[in-house]
């Protein structure tokens, strides 16, 4: 797909319109696209930006050669308890905002995707990584823990065991084995993810919008749920749906 005229740029992250599809890039390649708490803050304003805002798919990459070295450690280690919640609420709050987002989103992952930069394509719907991308959790290793819904998410999608596996020995996961997990939707070679996520989220835009949205809430809730709450919720939605294709 063809990139359309209307770009803009916001320093440490890149928005551009493929058709009805939005894509984030993350530029911080100097320091390997760590999360700094300016890059999340651009990353959010991006999030609720109109070209995001009037898209049917989203498409949320770091370049061609890393998604993520993950969160800046060092800038957080110097932040009261008092300041972290503040940051929280603030910056922090981007990747509820990627997963709250009523269209599809799908990572593009080259390289490191590790820490926040794992816990970010956690909050996509889709997760496309080439031969390249090594991802974990190494929190634990630094003394601290995930904390951005990576161990939520972790859990949900692949079980406490492997979560504990991953999280707690603090590991870097090849492809092969995030694929085997079902971490990764789909493995590509090497520098051809950012073509199969933008396919794939071409064919997620040609669905009817609120058909998509709705869906993707109803797959949210039905996680948690009880069965009978979830089929509830999958029949209600159906009926809320039927005339609106």
């Amino acid at each position: 797909m063809g990139a359309d005229a209307d770009t803009d740029a916001r320093g440490t992250v890149h928005t551009e319109r493929h058709g009805a599809v939005a894509v984030l890039t993350l530029r911080r390649e100097a320091k390997l696209n760590a999360l700094s708490t300016h890059l999340e803050a651009e990353l959010l304003a991006a999030v609720r930006s109109e070209p995001v805002r009037t898209s049917r798919a989203v498409v949320i990459t770091g370049g061609a050669t890393v998604f993520s070295a993950g969160a800046d450690v060092g800038e957080l280690r110097e932040m009261t308890p008092e300041a972290i919640a503040a940051y929280y609420r603030a910056s922090g709050a981007v990747y509820e905002a990627v997963a709250d987002l009523e269209q599809p989103v799908v990572a593009a992952i080259a390289g490191h995707c590790l820490g926040g930069g794992l816990e970010l394509a956690l909050a996509a719907d889709i997760r496309v990584a080439d031969a390249t991308a090594r991802l974990g959790l190494p929190e634990v290793g630094l003394g601290i823990l995930p904390s951005s819904g990576g161990i939520t998410r972790l859990v949900r999608a692949v079980g406490p065991a492997r979560t504990r596996d991953l999280v707690l020995r603090a590991r870097r996961m090849p492809v092969a084995e995030a694929r085997e997990w079902g971490l990764l939707t789909e493995v590509t070679p090497e520098g051809a993810h950012l073509e199969r996520a933008l396919e794939i989220a071409g064919e997620l835009a040609e669905h009817p919008p609120l058909a998509v949205s709705v869906t993707k809430q109803v797959i949210t809730a039905a996680t948690d749920a009880p069965r009978e709450s979830a089929l509830l919720l999958e029949r209600l939605a159906y009926a809320a749906l039927n005339r609106t294709g």
